[in-house]
């Protein structure tokens, strides 16, 4: 364990962010949080403000020793401008600031979107970011931050990317309830039978590996790696698993992966234009990106990760399925 220090986490309102802030207040650093609203993380302190706000930003890094930053537009749609304001100009001013302030750690929370370009990813190690290449707004806009996040490492200031893939657990509203939501609307449907092996990351893991990438910095410094359970399952059975553990019916239909991305394309394109008039409000049912995510091969190679982190997922899929149902059980 590193020695207590004064560490600023954005983005702790959201489940690993708060996940984070707690692992490293239960560590004994002196954690500060910055985001809209509080985070619900014991034993920090909330600033508030957000990331396109320079003074807000500024006032936030002072006395800070370390930053993680983890806050960002996450959504599957929505305009470009919105999500470089905050992902790519935030993440710029953040690090300015940092620098300024004499920050000495900076832990960039990266995505593997941003190395995936929409062919299969079988046994890979973590490719470099590409914005022009990655796909989707979101990632596209992820991969220009972590460019930029990485380029400032140097003397007096290093900085790493983390990239934790598909992270879920109990309370994660971005993954597991909109699995719930929409098999139990029936609207879920297994793409080319749920065949796909994929990677995914059980919550407590993901938080482990993201404060192991600030308190290992003399390893991971300038370097970007891709964090998971290293447990590659058919997105079936994991989509079965996690509607069992809640007691709702597992999808049970599929249709072709092909037809799903045409369909992806042409919902998000209308889905983008009905937001724009004020017609929608939430997320698609479907897109580009989420139809290759679930019928495509996505997992990676994590040796070199757990090496450079000295560290090895204390969870298993199964481990993790069988917390989300004492949860669910719980809520009942």
């Amino acid at each position: 364990m590193s020695a207590p220090r004064t560490v600023l986490v954005t983005g702790a309102s959201g489940l690993l962010g708060s996940a984070v802030a707690a692992l490293l207040a239960g560590r004994g650093h002196v954690v500060r949080t910055f985001q809209r609203r509080p985070s619900p993380a014991p034993g920090t302190t909330h600033v508030p403000g957000s990331l396109t706000d320079p003074q807000a930003v500024a006032r936030a890094v002072q006395g800070s020793d370390a930053v993680v930053h983890l806050a960002a537009k996450v959504s599957f749609t929505g305009d470009w401008n919105d999500f470089a304001a905050t992902n790519i100009h935030g993440t710029a001013g953040l690090l300015k600031a940092a620098r300024a302030a004499g920050v000495r750690d900076f832990v960039q929370v990266s995505s593997p979107s941003v190395a995936h370009f929409g062919s299969a990813i079988a046994g890979a190690p973590a490719g470099r970011a590409d914005p022009a290449r990655a796909r989707g707004h979101y990632a596209r806009s992820k991969a220009a931050a972590e460019l930029l996040a990485l380029a400032e490492d140097g003397p007096g200031f290093r900085v790493a990317a983390v990239r934790p893939h598909i992270v879920w657990g109990p309370g994660d509203t971005q993954l597991v309830e909109r699995v719930l939501s929409r098999a139990r609307a029936g609207r879920l449907p297994l793409l080319d039978r749920g065949a796909a092996l994929i990677d995914t990351t059980y919550l407590d893991n993901a938080a482990e590996a993201v404060v192991r990438t600030l308190e290992r910095m003399e390893h991971t410094r300038g370097q970007a790696v891709v964090v998971t359970n290293g447990e590659p399952r058919p997105v079936g059975e994991l989509l079965a698993g996690i509607c069992t553990a809640a007691g709702v019916r597992p999808p049970a239909w599929s249709v072709p992966g092909w037809l799903a991305r045409g369909a992806g394309t042409a919902i998000e394109h209308a889905w983008t234009a009905a937001g724009r008039r004020g017609w929608v409000h939430d997320e698609p049912p479907m897109t580009r990106f989420l139809a290759e995510q679930l019928s495509t091969a996505h997992w990676f190679d994590q040796r070199r990760t757990r090496e450079l982190l000295d560290w090895t997922p204390a969870l298993g899929i199964d481990d993790g399925l069988r917390r989300l149902a004492e949860h669910y059980q719980g809520a009942r």
